[in-house]
């Protein structure tokens, strides 16, 4: 796996886990910021042929 692949993997999780966070806690703004930033990730990887898992 290379780097690239760990790196948008890391920061995937690390969105996804404090996207739940933001949810739990009520904070919209953040959550939406959050998803943005998810769905950009996602549409590097396939842009780049990086299979996700989630």
């Amino acid at each position: 796996m290379g780097e690239f692949t760990t790196t948008i993997e890391h920061r995937l999780d690390q969105a996804y886990k404090n996207l739940q966070e933001a949810r739990s806690t009520g904070d919209e703004y953040l959550a939406d910021t959050l998803t943005a930033e998810i769905e950009d990730l996602r549409r590097l990887a396939t842009d780049n042929g990086v299979p996700l898992q989630r």
